[in-house]
């Protein structure tokens, strides 16, 4: 993998999380480095459920594909924030 890759990998999966985030009502408690990461896992998860559904690749933007990705990223957000929560009121 490329450097180039490598960017694109973490601003989509910044993307990716941030939108996952918003999706999710309340407030989240997790660092944007976690943010990322479950954007990121969200990403390459829904890329391969839509191509498994083969709806990875239409003409123009894949918005079926760019959904699963938001839903994975909102409900690892959840998860997360659940689990980040509790850790950090010990």
């Amino acid at each position: 993998m490329e450097v180039t890759g490598i960017i694109s990998a973490l601003i989509i999966g910044l993307v990716i999380g941030v939108l996952g985030r918003l999706v999710v009502p309340g407030r989240q408690s997790i660092p944007i480095w976690l943010t990322i990461v479950i954007g990121i896992v969200a990403a390459l998860i829904g890329t391969v459920i839509a191509a498994a559904v083969g709806v990875a690749d239409t003409r123009g933007i894949d918005w079926i594909e760019l959904v699963i990705q938001v839903v994975l990223a909102a409900l690892g957000v959840a998860l997360a924030a659940g689990l980040y929560g509790r850790r950090s009121v010990r």
